[in-house]
């Protein structure tokens, strides 16, 4: 099996020396590259389960995706008008579409995050 791969590659280099070359750098490079993206996503933690801020650019949805809620009932508690005018709208531009401060923005939608998270069991408490 080897002598046949080795004399593959000989033909091939014969044939095309500057293609063979670029062919087996590209090779390394997917391997090189594949290893990594493996390691990084055998290591890399699940983004949901790292505790998260609410910022300004967010959008209702993606809110509604990253903390597992229900969209339809976050959407009535934010009074987020439903479909959008413009599109989808960040939490900055429904403030200002609602005629509000920001900071009552994310207090509202941390006050239904924090409202639609279940209630931690007894033995759960650290002091």
């Amino acid at each position: 099996m080897i002598f046949k791969a080795k004399t593959f590659v000989t033909r091939i280099w014969r044939a095309a020396p500057v293609a063979t070359t670029v062919l087996f750098m590209a090779l390394a490079a997917s391997a090189v590259f594949g290893v990594r993206a493996a390691i990084f996503w055998h290591h890399h933690p699940d983004w949901r389960t790292q505790t998260k801020d609410v910022a300004p650019w967010m959008t209702p949805r993606f809110i509604a995706r990253a903390w597992d809620l229900p969209f339809g009932d976050f959407l009535q508690a934010i009074n987020a008008p439903m479909p959008p005018p413009d599109g989808p709208m960040s939490l900055e531009e429904l403030a200002a579409y609602r005629g509000i401060p920001l900071s009552q923005m994310i207090d509202e939608v941390n006050a239904f995050i924090d409202g639609s998270r279940p209630a931690p069991a007894e033995g759960d408490a650290h002091d």
